[in-house]
């Protein structure tokens, strides 16, 4: 199979879908790799190293599209790219389609094969390509929301660690999975007073164990999530339904009563978010300020430290790469059940439950659609 390897092309976006020691093993199994020129160097990976693992390097990227029958990338397809999609091209990516329906449409028209990452499982029901980036956002909510809480950035002017004598500040957050684990270790080392929110009983009993009763947690109700909020400084938003649109827990009400120059990075922004008054911002225009109240709402927040957020992730999504290529799609996908849940469209179908009831949209089980 050839594999494209295009260069991210969405705002300060700095990952790679494939590392030059992907490239090597695709090479060796007999497959052809094309990287566009310079896709790798601000991950720390120059054209030279992959030059050396066997793959060629394109100029540009209509190059990289035209040629590759199947695309691996990082982030969801820009506008600008959409006229590269093509009937059977296999689209291995971040896709987050339930908020997006013109990216679904033209994913759909163009009968493109895409494969989401955020929505493969594992055996154990997990999702493993979308924990690692995961794990990088929620440590990195909160130390952005520290930077965003000092009083030049619009912020209360809060240490978040407080010193002695002066209390620390209070850090809230909605979603106890694999964000916001992520996010309340990172608040408990700053030294922050940590409140964490969710519907799952037994997740907050595993968390309090996991933290040793150092974090408060609140089962989620609109009473509870609208008093935390009003003592939060910085609130983490931290929720997620696999493939759907994130439910809006936190509401303009409830913004417009937190503490002037609070602080809300929702990291669920990609899947719409789950504040009402949060909508998509990126690195070079981060944050705006609705009641007060800064809101930090980057769609690739993990853009922002490649080097690690590009290893984390191609250790997880290399394996099922180098299955399509060995496999083909179909087959790889239908030999996995939970890869199979990676599916969003298929040849013109639809094969997403999530996405399809966020836009309404009807769709096809992937079993029907694979055979």
């Amino acid at each position: 199979m050839i594999v494209g390897v295009p260069k991210e092309i969405k705002d300060n976006e700095s990952r790679v879908g494939i590392t030059p020691a992907g490239a090597k093993a695709l090479v060796e199994a007999g497959h052809t790799v094309v990287v566009e020129t310079q896709a790798g160097a601000q991950s720390g990976f120059p054209d030279a190293e992959y030059q050396t693992a066997g793959a060629e390097i394109a100029a540009d990227a209509d190059a990289v599209w035209r040629k590759a029958e199947m695309i691996v990338k990082v982030k969801e397809p820009v506008a600008s790219e959409s006229p590269h999609f093509r009937e059977g091209l296999v689209l291995f990516t971040y896709l987050h389609l339930a908020p997006l329906p013109e990216l679904t449409d033209q994913l759909l028209a163009s009968k493109v094969i895409g494969i989401a990452y955020e929505t493969v499982r594992d055996r154990q029901g997990t999702l493993p390509l979308l924990t690692p980036m995961s794990e990088v956002a929620g440590r990195m909510s909160v130390q952005v929301g520290a930077s965003y809480l000092e009083k030049e950035r619009g912020g209360r002017g809060i240490l978040l660690g407080g010193v002695p004598g002066v209390p620390p500040a209070h850090v809230t957050i909605l979603g106890g999975g694999v964000v916001g684990a992520n996010a309340a270790r990172i608040a408990l080392g700053f030294g922050a007073k940590t409140t964490l929110i969710d519907v799952n009983l037994n997740r907050l009993r595993e968390l309090d164990d996991i933290f040793g009763g150092r974090i408060s947690t609140l089962a989620s109700n609109s009473y509870h999530i609208a008093q935390a909020v009003r003592e939060a400084d910085l609130v983490i938003g931290g929720v997620l339904i696999p493939g759907a649109t994130a439910p809006k827990l936190l509401t303009r009400s409830m913004v417009a009563e937190m503490k002037p120059g609070a602080v809300i990075v929702d990291v669920a922004i990609d899947q719409g978010g789950c504040v009402e008054t949060a909508r998509p911002t990126s690195h070079s225009n981060p944050s705006y300020t609705v009641d007060g109240v800064v809101h930090y709402c980057v769609t690739n927040m993990p853009g922002a430290v490649p080097h690690t957020s590009t290893q984390a992730l191609t250790n997880s999504t290399f394996p099922y790469v180098l299955r399509i290529a060995n496999l083909g799609a179909r087959e790889a996908l239908r030999q996995d059940a939970g890869f199979a849940e990676g599916l969003n469209t298929w040849m013109g179908a639809l094969a997403h439950r999530g996405v399809a009831e966020s836009q309404h949209r009807a769709w096809t089980a992937p079993a029907s659609l694979l055979g």
